[in-house]
């Protein structure tokens, strides 16, 4: 079977570089209070939806997704969200994201995670930065849903760098799958992440995660013992130790750090065929902007979008106290209507040049 091959005029790659300039709100200076602020301070919108269960393909484990409703209003594009770390259909991004997609009359889902949405997860594993064969079935199954609808991907932090990692890998077979996609904040070099997030100020974030994945974890012990020793899970102060205890061996790695570079999607940046924005604040306290990619890391396919500010998935809007979250979503919609003003164009020229 051929794939579908990208067909998207050259000028593409030039759209929206420069455009739909990102300011930071005068009172919070610094990617930290950017991402403090926009995650913990800010009121979410409110967001109705109707959850579905599906096997996985073991058929002995489970995730969960949260559809926007209305359901599949007709000819209604896809935007299918996958989380950060620990994240879920709560999260303020994913509130900002499925609100928007209900006012534009999009169907919205957000895919979670294994032991993401509010349930442990039926088997050992869990899910990982770079479990990219999880994006897999999930989007094929999504599209198989869709029809003929359009669909989009958002993949944010966690969830971006295993969608990026996918889209690389797949190259031109994703294309027949996906419409164009969007990364925010993804940690795309994860060895230069997890020391970033080791380090002074920043290891507020590892605590704040290890709060969570640790009484997890401990909770697997019980169920299923063995896999890890519970005193060293509970002694985890970074995600190095956790890394190397829990995540690695749980997901067939050798150590934290082959986990780390065999799951980073930034080696894979140069495959992608599938239209996709690569949305990252130079001072996200996540991934510095030093580890960002330069243009020839990146296909033609990818046009990279790194303001200067914005933190880690924060972009709070500078207009509106104390962090509005407008701007992501603004941006994301943005660059998929782009994307279907293009296509469109692409069509007229072709079969302009069929019949001239």
């Amino acid at each position: 079977m051929k794939t579908k091959k990208s067909t998207l005029p050259p000028r593409f790659t030039e759209l929206h570089k420069g455009s739909t300039h990102y300011r930071a709100p005068f009172w919070l200076p610094g990617g930290h209070l950017q991402t403090i602020i926009t995650a913990r301070f800010t009121t979410s919108p409110k967001v109705s939806y109707r959850r579905e269960r599906w096997l996985t393909p073991e058929q002995d484990d489970f995730i969960d997704i949260d559809w926007t409703q209305p359901l599949w209003a007709e000819n209604a594009p896809l935007l299918v969200m996958f989380h950060g770390l620990e994240g879920s259909s709560s999260s303020h991004y994913a509130l900002s994201l499925m609100k928007a997609c209900e006012q534009l009359g999009w169907q919205g889902a957000v895919a979670h995670f294994r032991g993401c949405s509010g349930e442990l997860n039926r088997l050992p594993r869990a899910y990982h930065s770079g479990d990219s064969r999880e994006i897999d079935w999930i989007v094929r199954r999504f599209k198989q849903q869709a029809g003929a609808r359009p669909v989009f991907l958002v993949g944010v932090s966690l969830g971006g760098n295993a969608m990026l990692k996918w889209l690389g890998e797949e190259g031109d077979a994703a294309v027949s799958l996906v419409s164009a996609a969007v990364s925010v904040s993804a940690p795309i070099d994860l060895e230069a992440g997890a020391h970033s997030l080791g380090q002074g100020f920043n290891m507020i974030y590892t605590r704040m995660f290890l709060k969570t994945l640790i009484p997890k974890t401990l909770e697997k012990i019980r169920l299923f013992p063995g896999f890890a020793d519970a005193d060293q899970v509970r002694a985890c102060r970074d995600f190095y130790d956790f890394d190397e205890l829990v995540t690695a061996p749980l997901h067939g790695f050798d150590s934290a750090t082959h986990y780390w570079k065999s799951s980073a999607s930034k080696p894979y940046l140069m495959n992608i065929k599938v239209p996709t924005l690569l949305m990252n604040a130079q001072n996200d306290p996540f991934m510095p902007g030093r580890f960002l990619p330069q243009p020839h890391e990146v296909s033609p396919m990818v046009t990279c979008y790194f303001p200067k500010q914005g933190g880690h998935v924060g972009f709070p809007k500078h207009n509106a106290f104390p962090a509005g979250l407008d701007f992501l979503p603004e941006r994301v919609f943005s660059w998929f209507s782009q994307i279907q003003t293009d296509v469109k164009l692409s069509g007229l020229e072709k079969e302009g040049l069929h019949h001239g």
